[in-house]
């Protein structure tokens, strides 16, 4: 177990306080509850891809109909396929 100390002002208190008792919680599980489904929130917004809808159909049309690899890329390729020994 680890400890976790927070300095709170009057207001903070009294408004933590009223919303743990409202959920009918100890103060101390609502803040844990509550910071820790607001980092999980935070994760997975960060972990998310969000695309307009622009890049959405670009996206879309380069994975349904991909473009020809180039000779820059090509050649990338033959060089990777050298010299790990793959023909």
């Amino acid at each position: 177990m680890y400890r976790f100390d927070a300095r709170l002002n009057q207001d903070q208190k009294l408004l933590i306080q009223r919303a743990a008792d409202l959920e009918g919680r100890s103060m101390t599980d609502f803040v844990l509850h509550s910071a820790e489904a607001a980092a999980e929130r935070t994760l997975q917004d960060r972990a998310m891809l969000i695309l307009t809808a622009r890049e959405t159909q670009t996206f879309v049309d380069a994975i349904l109909n991909p473009l020809e690899p180039g000779p820059v890329l090509r050649a990338a390729v033959h060089r990777y396929k050298n010299q790990i020994g793959v023909k």
